[in-house]
């Protein structure tokens, strides 16, 4: 007979050995009901995450991170540097619901959702277990000694990480970029853009490096979600969890038996059989309660309820459950806790969408240029400004003008008296203003100035002007 948890409670992680060197993982290949379903949703996912860059809405990428130049598509949605308040509010409001997830369904993103887990296990855990073969086999290939077999197996498994890294990488360049540069440099060729190959190649290694040897790590150690998980979760959250009431009763863990009838026994339903340590992916033994390196990945789940299933017992031993529902059988509910992340979430969405209903398709800023005093323009003061007009929208500005509105006074654009704004660009210059001192009370006033695409009113801005009453202190 096994011992029982508390007795054999593992207090170390699974991916480092009592050296502290780095001990690999290898997960039996994982198959049921659940792995089937998540197949199916990571497969949509990997097609988003690669198609999503390259799909376009009214002229928008779908989704774009363009970090250098401060500019970002949130489904088709366009942000400006000026917008950055918009962005911010969205990722908390990502954060909001990322912690109400949590606090719910415990881990389960990391486990479904998470683009690392998807690909390491949809994508390269696959070809491993294509290339090496299952748990057993890749044990004793590890074990084997560098002959051809072992040779031909791990250059082959190398390469064809490495070109599935450098395809990765270059989708992650058109989320940082915009597709159309990245196709654009494609099609050039890298002899112009070396820079941006220097780049690619170093993103490549990065994710060659952490598919094939640092792995589930990520999850464990880089991963902060991994630590704000034991922060949010509580015993009514819902995990892939073991029954242990049912799993242990008197007696503990036993081997199947099939001559007894385990139940007069009182022994529990768990024999003790290994198959969920050795099919997670991240190397923990889920019977010892709920753990940090656990992402609710639900193959102990299937394995488990395989198990049950062959030895004619009750299946969910292991299952979507919280711990007051496993020790007091308490149905779910939605607690206060739950009830105040709701609310929060729902008055961020609520300004959130507030503010884009407020946001302008056209914004315009004209400041006063710095360091320069008024002039004597005639009878007039005349103020020198820089202009800038930002078009959000698809559409091209071929007739932009300014109008002063209050006080009266005249704008003289420097060049084109009509400027033109290209879509998704920004149109930059200078103007004078010159307005009459009879209209000029204080050191400052304010002006406000209104901008015309043809006939039609597209923004109003202001800013100030100085005339000579500054200098009568």
């Amino acid at each position: 007979m096994s011992k029982l948890p508390e007795e054999s409670f593992r207090d170390t992680i699974g991916t480092i050995d009592k050296e502290g060197k780095r001990a690999f993982i290898y997960p039996k290949k994982p198959k049921g009901p659940f792995y089937d379903k998540r197949k199916l949703l990571s497969y949509f996912l990997l097609v988003f995450l690669v198609a999503a860059p390259f799909i376009k809405i009214n002229g928008h990428q779908f989704l774009m991170f363009n970090v250098l130049e401060r500019r970002f598509n949130i489904f088709s949605f366009p942000f400006w540097p000026q917008d950055f308040h918009l962005f911010v509010i969205s990722m908390i409001i990502g954060v909001v619901g990322l912690a109400l997830f949590t606090v719910v369904f415990g881990r389960i993103f990391c486990g479904w959702f998470c683009p690392q887990t998807i690909f390491m296990e949809m994508v390269f855990r696959r070809i491993e277990f294509w290339i090496d073969g299952d748990r057993g086999a890749q044990i004793r290939l590890q074990k084997q000694e560098w002959n051809a077999e072992k040779i031909r197996k791990r250059v082959t498994k190398w390469i064809v990480f490495f070109i599935i890294s450098f395809l990765i990488a270059n989708v992650f360049l058109a989320y940082l970029v915009s597709s159309d540069r990245l196709l654009l440099m494609i099609k050039e060729g890298p002899a112009l853009h070396t820079s941006t190959l220097i780049a690619l190649l170093i993103f490549t290694g990065v994710f060659y490096f952490v598919f094939a040897w640092f792995r589930e790590q990520v999850c464990i150690i880089a991963c902060p979600y991994g630590r704000m998980q034991g922060v949010l979760l509580d015993n009514k959250s819902i995990n892939v969890a073991y029954d242990h009431v049912r799993g242990e009763k008197e007696l503990g863990r036993a081997k199947f038996n099939k001559q007894e009838d385990r139940a007069a026994t009182g022994k529990g339903d768990c024999i003790d059989c290994k198959l969920c340590v050795h099919v997670c992916p991240t190397g923990i033994d889920i019977r010892n309660g709920t753990q940090l390196e656990c992402i609710n990945c639900t193959a102990c789940m299937d394995e488990c309820d395989t198990m049950m299933e062959n030895v004619g017992l009750p299946k969910g031993l292991i299952r979507y459950a919280s711990e007051d529902k496993i020790v007091k059988k308490e149905k779910f509910q939605f607690t206060t806790r739950m009830k105040g992340y709701t609310a929060v979430l729902v008055i961020l969405i609520g300004v959130l969408v507030g503010m884009l209903f407020l946001r302008n398709d056209v914004e315009a800023t004209i400041l006063r240029l710095p360091g320069q005093l008024f002039e004597h323009k005639g009878e007039n003061i005349s103020n020198v400004y820089t202009y800038k007009i930002i078009n959000k929208t698809t559409k091209e500005f071929n007739e932009v003008t300014f109008k002063l509105v209050d006080p009266k006074g005249e704008i003289i654009l420097v060049g084109n008296p009509q400027v033109k704004v290209k879509p998704d660009a920004i149109a930059k210059g200078t103007l004078f203003i010159e307005i009459n001192p009879a209209y000029i009370e204080g050191d400052k006033i304010k002006l406000k100035i209104e901008v015309y695409e043809g006939d039609v009113l597209i923004e109003t801005t202001t800013t100030n002007f100085m005339g000579p009453r500054s200098f009568n202190q």
